[in-house]
């Protein structure tokens, strides 16, 4: 017996963290299109 995570807590707590990365790039990207695209509704001319 060893102190500290099994092999199997390990590699699941890598795979979480993976995840978790690359869920906040996602969130970051579409953070920053939904930004672009109000921006471009505010700037669009007003149809009448």
């Amino acid at each position: 017996m060893r102190d500290g995570v099994t092999t199997d807590e390990r590699d699941r707590i890598k795979t979480l963290e993976r995840e978790n990365r690359e869920l906040r790039q996602a969130n970051e990207i579409l953070r920053k299109a939904s930004a672009y695209f109000a921006q471009a509704e505010r700037d669009r001319p007003l149809k009448r």
